[in-house]
């Protein structure tokens, strides 16, 4: 009796342990890491970083802080009115990107996230969200991220305010 308790408390240790595994493997290694996605991201942009950090990209929490654009914000603002994005729709809310920018100043792995004014999920209409996600990409300035010593990946947004359909701000 005693050996058939003892084997059914390692059965279950050990059901229990394969369990936590799979659970703690399907979470990102930082909250809000993007993964790649073959159907919406560009198979030719590269992550850098050490593969024994596995591939580590740094969040605006983690020391990436700054701002790192040629012309800092008011550059990506000037090339905006430039390109005068709106749509016919009278909508308003905000539309955020956020993507990686690698240790080369390259961009990737875009994601979008449309909100109302009161900052509730909505859709703002694909036909605006196309030329922000566009307009976005088109951004070149970005520049490389050295922490301690080491060129990293660090993780950027920019939300656009929507107002009668027009951008009428950047942020932050």
């Amino acid at each position: 009796m005693i050996k058939a308790v003892y084997l059914f408390a390692m059965l279950s240790f050990a059901l229990v342990s394969c369990q936590t595994e799979k659970n703690v493997k399907k979470y990102p290694a930082t909250v809000g890491d993007i993964e790649f996605d073959k159907t919406l991201d560009d198979a030719d942009f590269k992550r850098c970083g050490s593969k024994q950090w596995g591939h580590f990209s740094f969040q605006y929490y983690q020391g990436a802080k700054e701002f790192s654009y040629k012309g800092e914000k008011i550059a990506i603002t000037e090339k905006l009115k430039k390109e005068n994005i709106y749509s016919e729709k009278k909508i308003n809310g905000y539309i955020t990107v956020r993507f990686l920018v690698n240790c080369e100043g390259k961009t990737g792995l875009f994601r979008l996230q449309h909100m109302s004014p009161d900052l509730k999920d909505t859709v703002l209409g694909e036909e605006l969200e196309n030329k922000i996600l566009k307009f976005t990409k088109s951004l070149d300035g970005w520049m490389p991220k050295e922490i301690k010593g080491l060129q990293v990946d660090y993780y950027q947004y920019l939300t656009y305010k929507i107002e009668n359909g027009k951008v009428s701000e950047v942020l932050p």
